[in-house]
């Protein structure tokens, strides 16, 4: 019981609280019935494959908090209309990438940000994003951003969130007064801001992949935003957001490899 209560105090036992509040608010909107087996089946496998692997890893059971969240996440980015299976195997997907694609101490990429992006290209997945309450009431909106600023607040990345939105908002504003405004309108609407805010709060501040120091959060902040425009510009892809936080991971994988890289040179000299 005391390990309980001390996992809920950590922003992974938070974020957890919060993600399933966002889903029990969000699920009778969306239809019960139609979201409950994506969800189950994603939170389930993730946490399936992740548990054996950490046991190996650590020679010891615990519990797959990770994959919980991933878990989670998927389903609440995927369209409630999506198969079971394919969401279940999308969530698979994510785990498996954890462990495929590190640096020493990290996984490069947020594992359900490149998951949702794999299966977006090769099966035509469908992202309504219905974990961000697009379809309740105005209420959900509040209840979204109130959340959301209490974990980016808890993991210590507001600079990251304040950079990325900031960016992102004017780069459209910009494109609105430049040319047509209603090629961009969209975005300023349901469900897209319900997305992106959602996006910006729960998979852009995800630790392992984020930056600490805050002149890099507002740099990976900047990068995500300018990525996810250009790819909604120029691509029209759906999967614009996700695009920009894999390319902050990129450049934050790197940035950290070579600032240890200049650490161990200096080392050594």
């Amino acid at each position: 019981m005391i390990a309980i209560q001390r996992f809920f105090r950590t922003p992974k036992g938070l974020l957890t609280i919060l993600l399933a509040l966002l889903a029990a608010v969000a699920a009778p909107a969306e239809g019960i019935s139609q979201v409950w087996p994506g969800l189950a089946a994603a939170v389930i496998v993730a946490m399936l494959i992740d548990a054996p692997i950490l046991r190996v890893k650590y020679h010891a059971w615990e519990f797959p908090s990770g994959a919980l969240l991933t878990g989670l996440i998927v389903a609440m980015v995927l369209s409630p209309q999506e198969p079971w299976h394919i969401t279940a195997m999308t969530a698979a997907i994510a785990i498996v990438s954890k462990y495929l694609f590190r640096t020493r101490r990290a996984n490069t990429f947020n594992p359900a940000a490149l998951a949702l992006v794999a299966t977006f290209h090769v099966f035509g997945t469908g992202q309504s994003w219905w974990g961000a309450l697009p379809n309740v009431t105005a209420y959900g909106l509040i209840v979204l951003v109130a959340t959301g600023i209490f974990i980016t607040d808890r993991v210590n990345k507001m600079p990251l969130v304040l950079a990325f939105l900031g960016s992102y908002c004017l780069l459209f504003t910009i494109t609105a007064f430049a040319g047509n405004p209603g090629h961009v309108a969209e975005i300023f609407r349901t469900p897209d801001l319900q997305a992106v805010l959602f996006f910006a709060f729960f998979i852009l501040t995800d630790p392992p992949t984020a930056p600490v120091k805050y002149p890099h959060q507002i740099a990976c902040g900047v990068i995500a935003a300018v990525t996810s425009y250009a790819v909604f510009e120029w691509i029209g892809a759906a999967d614009y957001l996700l695009a920009g936080v894999l390319v902050g991971n990129v450049w934050e994988a790197w940035r950290r490899t070579r600032s240890r890289e200049g650490a161990r040179h200096l080392a050594e000299s």
